[in-house]
């Protein structure tokens, strides 16, 4: 976790990168991570070009460590979000859905570091391809976006690490120390948690939808909408309309308005938490506690060294 191959990138002092999620990660989330030696990163796909710039000068003042923003590349106005990235002086940018072969060149040649996330082993070959600096391998039980293919973090893991000739970041049900030691294990040289940080104290999600998701138990989560961009959502009654609206068997197109990306908002940000929809990895049945990034830090470095220690010793 301690001076590998991600930590020397990035020039940071554990390889724990925060996931960039949509109305979760703000400026205060990112810069918390970054304080307490992670990578932080500002979540761009809820945000408004100048919201954006805001939130990147506001971490600049709250952190002196390295921190990053995560860019959707389907975002609309992607091509202002490059910009503001560059001219705010941005030096490590995540990118995901989409292709990295279209802004990965104008990045680095900016000197910006880049990693995009996938899902699969063949988007991880055409990302290096591409020229990122790393690759963040997401699994099945991941919250938000996920891929078609289901594969699980445990899988797609050492997969796409055979693969490989940089860096691998693995992604996806992972919220502990003994979960950062699997994923090494598996061949990670380091790893992204999204879902135990959104419900950190710094996490711009409202406080009921924080609240909701220290009560959930495995089982309580469920991927929706494969035939548009699979995401993982809390069976709420926003789920269960869902349900059985497929019952109609509708139309893609009717499934985009089903799909409605103002109910996110209206459920992770505002706290609608029976009709919002509500994106949430399956590891959220293992938090039982809102907490502080320097108090979920501590713990999951003290348990990661325990249990690494605990291993050497058995014969």
């Amino acid at each position: 976790m301690t001076n590998n191959k991600i930590t020397r990138l990035f020039n940071i002092d554990y390889s724990i990168i925060q996931g960039g999620m949509v109305w979760v990660s703000g400026y205060k989330l990112a810069a918390a991570v970054s304080n307490a030696g992670g990578l932080g990163l500002i979540g761009a796909g809820s945000m408004y070009p100048e919201v954006f710039r805001t939130h990147i000068q506001k971490c600049k003042k709250a952190t002196h460590r390295p921190f990053g923003v995560n860019l959707p590349l389907i975002y609309p106005d992607i091509d202002k979000m490059v910009d503001i990235v560059i001219e705010e002086g941005v030096k490590i940018v995540f990118t995901s859905a989409g292709n990295p072969n279209t802004w990965t060149s104008k990045l680095k040649a900016h000197g910006i570091k880049v990693v995009h996330v996938v899902s699969s082993i063949k988007f991880a070959i055409k990302a290096e391809r591409a020229g990122v600096d790393a690759v963040v391998a997401e699994g099945f039980e991941a919250g938000g976006h996920n891929g078609r293919e289901e594969t699980t973090t445990f899988a797609l893991t050492p997969m796409v690490k055979e693969h490989l000739s940089i860096p691998l970041i693995s992604a996806g049900g992972i919220a502990s120390g003994r979960g950062i030691l699997a994923a090494e294990i598996l061949g990670a040289d380091g790893v992204q948690i999204g879902s135990r940080f959104a419900v950190s104290k710094e996490s711009s999600a409202h406080t009921s939808f924080k609240n909701l998701i220290t009560e959930l138990q495995d089982g309580d989560t469920q991927l929706t909408f494969k035939e548009l961009a699979p995401v993982r959502i809390v069976k709420n009654n926003y789920y269960q309309k869902l349900i059985e609206f497929y019952k109609t068997h509708p139309s893609i197109e009717a499934l985009k308005i089903f799909y409605d990306q103002a109910k996110l908002k209206t459920g992770i940000f505002e706290g609608d938490i029976l009709e919002g929809k509500l994106e949430i990895g399956q590891i959220a049945g293992l938090i039982k506690q809102v907490k502080p990034v320097s108090e979920l830090m501590n713990e999951m470095i003290s348990e990661y060294n325990t249990v690494k220690q605990n291993l050497s010793q058995i014969r």
